[in-house]
């Protein structure tokens, strides 16, 4: 043979190991440079993609979808296939599924779907008969429309259905006959959200349609007559800035209206007798802090962390509703107060402690009763009570068990098992546990790790680690889902409880945001650095996922970090700091993140962007950067601008993919089959990166 003939032969035996094993090389499609420049407080920044943050221009559609065929082309079609895997994510997707039922008064509902079908259906029960009431295939065969809110009458013989298409969390609202399905009246377009008044004749009504969004203009809520022409109807609230949000309600005893106005961490809050039409009156406002009525026999009782971090409930007369007359029902504790609900003979607290959920007893004079031991290990993430049944519907939740619901009865406090859905999913060999380590300044965090009972830590398994941080929103047990396929593997799953969320309290949560938005990094990277110390894992098997604030945190991370990480999922993220407030909704986010616009907030925000700290030269690791097209809440441009830096940045030379969802928006809203494909290329990406 000759030398020729073999080198050839050599070369072909190599590839197809890269192929087998490893991404082979990537071409992305081009990306032209239109420099422009601006000067932020007496900084020149350089946009080199700036082109791309408009939608509306063909060539940025083109140049999307050209990446994002690309992109499914070679993930689809290099690496190793993983046996099995797409055929679980389908079983797990694509099956008969029937929900919990649910009530509303003493009548009863469930969500039903068959195998192949594209979305749920619900239904209600009469005499025992199941009475098909809505799916949203009858709108859209395409399953691009889908469920996105519903409420009911107190007896539930009439209810308000929300549908999105594409996911773009612009509800279209219909009355139906619960009876029947009939439907009743015309649709209700561009909503963020609908609910009935007491009286049943009105709802109140969260205008946001495309126009408002694109146009940063605040939202409208508006008391809407059911049936009538929306001229007639009667604005109730607009706040000045779209960074704040507004709502008003009825109760459901008491006979009061509620109006909040706010932004994410700070309201005031107004009153006014239901059916009277004068001016509400203000009983509490705040700039740093927020309350939150509910109201119970002659009483208000509120939630709020006025002076209290880890919140307490205040209670006052219905006749003295202002906040100076407002006196301690529940006072701070070291545990974190994370709601409550009355039932025929108590008040049930539902707290945190050391991140798990808890629940306690007491009478109401706030007097403590007992704790409410759960019939069985779990972390409690759900809890609704029905007056009619005196039932408290509390589901208990673990990372190998899907969730179980149960009944408590409102009396006895004795528990019934109510529900579990059956997945075919082996989660047998699975061990989760809880365990903690030191970040940067010396804090402990908590850390969730999933794997099979048999791993070995020798330093060398594949590792999804995944951490969000932000916005008083906390990591907690839930079902590994298709994560499981991954630990069944070989992998090890990890869940950081980064600063920034609520697993201690608001000053947790204060720790990882503005100006101490690095905390929630530096955890996140000392996660890793973890996992590598305690030999579970090194960088060359460890991979990250983020999505939404979690995607500026991988994102972030990625860039301060790139010798860390094996490959980095970032997903429907927010990248550009400096201009993320000038798009859709993102003015709601600047009490978390700061206004660049300001120079004491651009000092901290501009050292941490991730768009603006990609440094020349650098190889970054294998990246996923993802985008829902029709996201209207953060702005796909985030996820085109950073792929196409790293593309093009000089030293770049491992694979970066750019994935945008051009029937998607920021993730909700998929048929099952969307759900399936999305899934598989995901894990595809992950197992091949991992060399699994």
């Amino acid at each position: 043979m000759s030398k020729f003939k073999i080198a050839t032969l050599l070369f072909a035996i190599a590839l197809t190991n890269l192929k087998g094993n490893e991404m082979t090389e990537f071409q992305p499609p081009l990306t032209k440079k239109t420099t422009v420049f601006d000067t932020l407080h007496g900084e020149i920044i350089k946009d080199d993609y700036r082109w791309l943050e408009d939608k509306s221009n063909p060539e940025v559609r083109a140049w999307s979808e050209k990446q994002h065929k690309s992109t499914v082309d070679y993930i689809l079609n290099n690496g190793k296939d993983i046996q099995g895997l797409k055929d679980e994510i389908k079983a797990l997707n694509d099956r008969d599924y029937r929900s919990a039922p649910f009530f509303r008064g003493k009548r009863e509902f469930f969500y039903s779907r068959k195998k192949g079908e594209q979305h749920n259906t619900l239904y209600t029960i009469i005499d025992g008969k199941e009475i098909r009431l809505f799916s949203p295939i009858d709108l859209d065969s395409t399953g691009n429309t889908s469920l996105s809110g519903l409420d009911f009458t107190e007896d539930g013989n009439i209810i308000s259905v929300g549908t999105q298409y594409k996911g773009d969390e612009i509800d279209t609202y219909r009355l139906l006959d619960s009876k029947t399905g009939k439907k009743i009246g015309e649709d209700i377009t561009g909503l963020r959200s609908f609910s009935f008044a007491k009286d049943e004749k009105f709802a109140y009504i969260t205008v946001q349609t495309r126009e408002m969004i694109d146009q940063q203009k605040p939202i409208q809520v508006y008391k809407h007559r059911l049936g009538s022409s929306r001229e007639n109807d009667i604005l109730l609230a607009e706040p000045n800035d779209a960074k704040d949000v507004a709502s008003v309600w009825d109760t459901k005893h008491g006979g009061l209206t509620f109006f909040s106005q706010g932004d994410f961490y700070s309201n005031t809050l107004k009153m006014r007798k239901q059916g009277d039409n004068s001016d509400p009156k203000t009983i509490f406002s705040s700039k740093e802090f927020t309350a939150f009525p509910d109201f119970h026999d002659g009483k208000i009782f509120f939630q709020s962390n006025y002076n209290a971090p880890n919140f307490k409930i205040y209670v006052t007369d219905v006749n003295t509703p202002e906040f100076e007359n407002w006196y301690e029902f529940y006072p701070e504790k070291e545990t974190v107060l994370e709601g409550f609900t009355f039932t025929s003979d108590y008040v049930l607290i539902m707290y945190k402690k050391d991140v798990l959920s808890h629940l306690a007893a007491y009478d109401f004079d706030g007097n403590f009763i007992k704790e409410i031991n759960t019939p069985e290990f779990g972390d409690i993430s759900g809890m609704s009570y029905n007056e009619d049944l005196n039932t408290v519907f509390v589901s208990l939740s673990t990372f190998t068990s899907p969730a179980k619901l149960y009944k408590l009865d409102g009396k006895t406090l004795e528990w019934e098992f109510y529900y579990q859905d059956k997945l075919p999913i082996n989660t047998e060999n699975i061990v989760s546990k809880m365990v903690k380590y030191k970040s940067l300044d010396g804090t402990m965090i908590p850390i969730f790790i999933s794997h099979r009972k048999d791993i070995e830590l020798d330093g060398n398994n594949p590792t999804l680690l995944y951490g969000y941080g932000g916005f008083n929103i906390s990591m907690s047990p839930s079902f590994l889902g298709d994560k499981a396929s991954f630990i069944n593997r070989g992998g090890i799953y990890a869940v950081a409880c980064l600063r920034g969320g609520s697993e201690y309290g608001e000053s947790w949560h204060k720790d990882g945001m503005l100006e101490r938005k690095q905390n929630v990094f530096n955890d996140f990277i000392s996660a890793a650095e973890y996992l590598i110390s305690e030999k579970y894992t090194n960088s060359d098997k460890l991979s990250i996922l983020g999505g939404s604030n979690g995607g500026l945190l991988t994102g972030a991370c990625l860039v301060q970090r790139p010798d860390l990480f094996k490959s980095v999922v970032v997903a429907v993220p927010l990248l550009d700091m400096l201009r993320y407030h000038k798009f859709l909704i993102a003015r709601y986010w600047i009490p978390e993140y700061g206004d660049p616009d300001k120079a004491e907030d651009f000092e901290f925000i501009r050292q941490y962007s991730p768009y603006h700290n990609i440094q020349e030269g650098v190889n970054y690791p294998i990246t996923l950067v993802k985008a829902g097209e029709n996201d209207t809440r953060v702005d796909p441009l985030h996820a085109k601008k950073f792929a196409a830096a790293l593309q093009n940045n000089q030293g770049q030379k491992n694979n970066i993919f750019l994935f945008v969802d051009f029937d998607s928006g920021h993730g909700s809203g998929q048929s099952i089959d969307k759900q399936v494909e999305n899934t598989y290329l995901q894990w595809k990406f992950i197992f091949n990166t991992l060399g699994m």
